[in-house]
């Protein structure tokens, strides 16, 4: 009890705070609020028909995307799912693969918790998957939404998991 009373009366820092209950507030909030921004991401807007067994597709590659890790992300979660990806220019014809995803993304810039730097963040992300006829076989999208916005800091792939799974298989 005596090193207690010593180490409070003692200046500069003290590692007993005089209001354990706030303390814990405050760390409870940041542990809720750092799961809120960092979260599990959702796919919206999916339509899926039949994509028959895909093991290979050909992705567009769009030089406007402004997401320097969106084609390696794309490529990982389709790996993870056992389908190899090659990446082609725009304007490369379609009968040069038999499946093709294409992509479009929004990015937004905003100072992460506690920061002062701006950094970019994938805002929004559709992907289209389709036969080398041109004929779709599927469509999903991420969308950064709600007050909350949950999810905004995870990664690109973190984000893209549950597209490429909706655009793989309905789900």
């Amino acid at each position: 009890m005596l090193a207690v009373s010593a180490a409070a009366l003692l200046p500069g820092c003290s590692i007993v705070s005089p209001v354990p209950a706030l303390e814990l507030m405050k760390a409870a909030s940041g542990a809720v609020h750092h799961a809120i921004l960092y979260g599990p991401s959702q796919a919206t807007n999916t339509v899926f028909h039949d994509s028959g067994d895909v093991s290979a597709v050909c992705i567009e590659y769009r030089p406007d995307g402004h997401i320097v890790d969106l084609v390696p992300a794309l490529q990982a979660e389709l790996k993870k799912r056992n389908v190899d990806s090659r990446v082609y220019e725009t304007g490369t014809p379609l009968e040069t693969c038999k499946a093709w995803v294409k992509y479009s993304a929004t990015i937004d810039w905003d100072t992460a918790l506690f920061g002062d730097e701006y950094h970019p963040y994938l805002r929004q992300a559709s992907l289209t998957l389709q036969t080398g006829n041109g004929r779709t076989l599927a469509t999903s999208q991420y969308r950064l939404e709600g007050l909350l916005e949950a999810g905004k800091w995870s990664s690109t792939r973190e984000k893209l998991s549950p597209v490429v799974s909706a655009l793989l298989t309905g789900d």
